[in-house]
């Protein structure tokens, strides 16, 4: 029997947490006299354990990520085309899908107007983490904001802070669409500290109308404090995105006159 055999149950025994090797697996093959069908078949089984629980991963992954479920963004239905971009900078923006960035640990942004892509790259790089099983968050700027303040005001701060530093894609969509207290100011620095420390798959990703030097105007903090803010691009890459915009690009419009029905009088009417 070929070893790869042995090999593939060994993969999927330990994707499903299961102590069984490729010498162990031939080792019961040897004292149970088992043949080449009888072994493609134990084979078969495990590739389709296996394959049930990764679908199970993903679409637990997905639920948590609160990313949307229906009509999802994702790197195949987003239009590179319609971006005018070329060289070094194509290829940075194309490279996406291959998560690089998350595994060398560079945090990304989109920086841009309304309307040109920023929101639905992000999303789709964050399915795209889901879909190998890393847990994501996405939360827009405001409901970040709206978690603080209520895990200030119930004694929580550890518990979601705890929460926002463990994801390997966390996503915060539409910076500056709302101004941080000065205590969300320092929590959301925390968290932005932490994952700096983080091990493993790691990246965080902002979506913004406003460039990234101009975000101190969003958060309420001493000069040091503001500085953090630095942290979360030591080490990562912006996209400046310009353009016209995506949305009513299957917008038909149709002129209608609006009046009085024209009267006609029949004379031989009488």
């Amino acid at each position: 029997m070929s070893e790869s055999v042995y090999t593939t149950i060994e993969d999927c025994a330990r994707f499903l947490k299961v102590d069984l090797s490729a010498g162990g697996m031939a080792a019961f093959a040897d004292a149970h006299s088992l043949d080449d069908r009888e072994l493609e078949v134990i084979r078969d089984l495990f590739e389709h354990l296996r394959d049930r629980k990764e679908a199970n991963v993903i679409e637990m992954q997905l639920k948590l990520s609160h990313l949307p479920l229906k009509a999802p963004k994702t790197f195949d239905n987003f239009d590179f085309d319609y971006l005018h971009v070329r060289g070094k900078d194509a290829a940075a923006l194309k490279n996406l899908p291959t998560l690089s960035t998350l595994y060398s640990r560079r945090n990304l942004a989109f920086i841009g107007p309304t309307g040109v892509g920023k929101t639905h790259l992000a999303m789709a790089f964050g399915r795209a983490c889901c879909e190998k099983g890393l847990k994501t968050a996405f939360l827009k700027g405001t409901e970040l904001r709206d978690k603080f303040i209520h895990a200030r005001n119930t004694g929580r701060i550890g518990t979601l802070i705890a929460s926002l530093v463990k994801p390997s894609c966390l996503i915060i969509d539409e910076v500056g669409r709302c101004k941080f207290d000065h205590d969300c100011t320092e929590m959301f620095f925390d968290v932005i500290d932490r994952r700096y420390h983080k091990e493993g798959p790691n990246t965080m990703i902002f979506t913004s109308n406003t460039l990234t030097s101009q975000w101190g105007q969003f958060f309420e903090g001493d000069e040091s404090l503001l500085c953090a803010l630095d942290r979360a691009f030591d080490d990562a890459t912006v996209f400046v995105m310009r353009g016209a915009s995506y949305r009513g690009r299957g917008l038909e419009s149709v002129a209608v006159e609006a009046g009085p029905k024209a009267i006609v009088q029949n004379k031989n009417v009488k």
